[in-house]
Formats: structure tokens, sequence, C-alpha cells
């Protein structure tokens, strides 16, 4: 009997690992812990990374305040792009080390956060920060860093990841490792108020697109799929209202804690096509992340039905679609009609060429680029090039 109990068992038993090194300090007006969070980690000069937005948009004197409160000398680099470069880094490094910083501070959307990590690393190391693409290839231990999103959308305030762009080369790629998670992340939903319409909209998709990729894919546990779950359903309850209305403070609350939740989520599983496919494209063409990943989600969605249907039913529930009496593959295909309604009511493109103009002949070569994505060893239908291809021939 004892030994039918453990077949019966280990059928479901997964073995998984979960690690947050990241303290957590989340709520309205969280913003102003910053110098004490700071000073708590022993740090007397920081390297505040950044984007003019972020100083456009006045988010940046509060956390200057706070860390000169808290007598803190502070440097500012505001020149981060969108999709981070390797120019960025090698500068934001220089003035990191010109000022002996021993702490880096992100703030901003991800690339802001990106950067923040990818300094921190080379602060301590010495090459060129594309030498560290994979998992652990550094030596010496990055500095500290402490994250600030004002988007809700890439999680990179809590993500093993520094996502990096080498245009000249045409790669975007990830550079990996728990040392790089922010030691402390200072979630304030109060800072993503002024986030435009579009931009909400975008970063929602890609935090949408996070929660149901690591939701259904192979390497999905009980931890991540809990907090998937309630992603899900926060972004799919706040993200027209946050577009409708940037002053919601409740809908900016729920799209932050959402996309808060997606990241801890994918951050133990990896994700799937959608982002296979979306980082190589945004190489070649200026596609903003958020948009690349929705306009190919509803098209990924469809390919991997038949490998995980009873997950893509409880999406479709999730974002409030009936599916009563249905069978379980209609009641998959509501989870696409509902994302796709989404998409619709915050007027995200459908297609590709309602953003920028794709040379179809070039398919076949980034195909070749999304098909090296350890994403696709976890999606729920594997693909194959062909499959690629054909998902973004249909997204065109």
């Amino acid at each position: 009997m004892l030994n039918e109990v453990r077949k019966i068992m280990r059928i479901n038993d997964k073995l998984f690992t979960y690690e947050l090194p990241t303290k957590l300090v989340y709520g309205r007006g969280a913003v102003a812990r910053t110098g004490e969070e700071v000073a708590a980690l022993g740090a007397t000069t920081v390297l505040i990374a950044t984007d003019s937005g972020v100083q456009k948009a006045g988010l940046l004197p509060p956390v200057v305040e706070s860390l000169e409160r808290a007598g803190i000398k502070v440097v500012v680099y505001d020149k981060v792009l969108a999709d981070s470069g390797v120019d960025i880094v090698n500068e934001a490094t220089q003035l990191a080390k010109a000022n002996q910083c021993d702490l880096i501070v992100g703030i901003g959307g991800g690339s802001s956060m990106d950067t923040a990590k990818a300094v921190a690393l080379m602060v301590n190391n010495s090459g060129s920060i594309m030498d560290y693409v994979g998992m652990d290839k550094f030596k010496n231990d990055p500095l500290p860093v402490v994250a600030i999103p004002t988007t809700a959308g890439t999680g990179s305030e809590v993500t093993v990841w520094a996502v990096i762009n080498d245009r000249e080369n045409h790669v975007k790629t990830g550079i990996g490792s728990t040392k790089l998670m922010s030691r402390v992340a200072i979630c304030d939903p109060e800072l993503t108020i002024s986030l435009p319409p579009r931009a909400t909209a975008a970063t929602g998709m890609d935090a949408l697109t996070h929660a149901i990729e690591s939701y259904v894919n192979t390497a999905t546990q009980p931890i991540s799929e809990a907090m998937a779950e309630k992603s899900i359903k926060l972004i799919a309850d706040n993200l027209r209202l946050a577009v409708a209305n940037g002053e919601n403070v409740e809908a900016r609350d729920g799209m932050l804690m959402g996309s808060l939740l997606a990241a801890l989520a994918f951050n133990e599983t990896r994700l799937g096509i959608a982002h296979a496919w979306s980082q190589p494209l945004a190489a070649y063409y200026p596609i903003p992340h958020g948009v690349a990943n929705a306009i190919l989600l509803p098209n990924v969605m469809e390919f991997n039905l038949i490998g995980n249907p009873k997950k893509f039913a409880r999406i479709a529930e999730l974002i409030g679609e009936q599916i009563q009496g249905l069978s379980l593959m209609d009641a998959a295909q509501k989870a696409v009609d509902g994302v796709r309604k989404l998409m619709s009511d915050i007027d995200i493109p459908f297609h590709f060429q309602e953003v920028t103009t794709i040379d179809e002949k070039m398919i076949p070569k980034i195909a070749e680029d999304a098909m090296q994505s350890g994403n696709n060893l976890v999606n729920p239908h594997r693909p194959d090039i062909n499959d690629l291809i054909a998902i973004c021939k249909k997204s065109l």
C-alpha cells in the first residue's frame, strides 16, 4: 500500500527551487524609503541609472532627496534609451567608476533597471558586457542594486536578467544570475501614474505575456502557478482602467502588483515562443518590447493550445470569458479570444505592419536567432523553425 501511495505522489512530484534574494518594499509612497534602504546596505555613493522621461516626469527628485537626507552622495546618469545598448552600459560604468560608486540605483522601465544591473556587474568585472551573455558567466560579484520601477511591465526589479541590445551585431540578449538581482525593489504605484496610455498598454501586455507564458510552460511549478494566476486576474481587471485613466491609483496599484507577480513567476520558469521571437526581432527592427509580445501573443497562444488546453481554459476564466458548457478545446480558445478583446480595447496593434515595415526575406534569419532561445525548450508545444516562421508571418 505504501509503495502505491509513493507512486501516486511521484506522478505529481516535481523537484523545483525558488530563490528570491530581493527585499520587496511595496506600496503608495514607498519611494520615500529609498535613502533608508540604501543606507542599510552600507552605501555611501550611488549612481542612478535612468532616462530623460523619468527626469521630465518629475520622478527623480523624490529619490535624490531621500538619498541625500540619508547622507548619501548621488551621481545621475539619465541617458538610458529604450532597449539599452552596449555603449550606454560602457558610458554609465565609466561614470560610476570615476565617482567610486558603491551601489547602483535603477529607476524607470526595464531598460533603466537592466542598465543598472549591467553597470553593477561591469564596475567589478573587465571586458564588455556582451562577454557575460548567459547565466553566471562573470567572476566578481556585482555592486548591489536597488531597483525602482516606473512602469508595470518588465518586472526587472525582481528578475535575474539584464537584457542588453548589441545594435551593431543585431543581438538582443540577456545576462543572468541571482547575483544580479536587486537587493531591494521599491515598488510605488504612484510612480506609474504619469505613464502615457500607449506605454501603459504596451507594458501591461508585456506583463500579461510574462504571466501567460510562465503559467502554461513545462517548467511551471506550484509557486509560480499561483503568482501567474493572480497576475493574469489583476491585469485583466485593471489594464483597461489604467489605460483609460492614468490617475486611477487603484488600477495602477493592480497593474504594478500584476507585473511584479508575473516577474516572480517567470523568473523561475522562463517564458515561451513570444519572448523567443520578440528579443531577436527587436535587434533588427524598432518595435517596443511590449508591443512585439502583444502582437505575437494571441498567435502563439493558438499554436500552444494543444500543449496545455486545461491551463488555457483556466486563463479564459481568469480574464472573464464564459466557458460553461464548452468542450475543453473550445474553452481554451476563449483565452485567445479574450486576449484579442483586451488588445482591441486598449488600442494595441494586431500586426507588425501597423508599427514598422518588416522585410519578409529577413524572417528565416531572425527565426534562426529565435530558435536559439531557451524559452523554446519550455514552451508547451515544442516548435521547429518552420513553426516560428509561420507564427511571425501570421503576425505581419
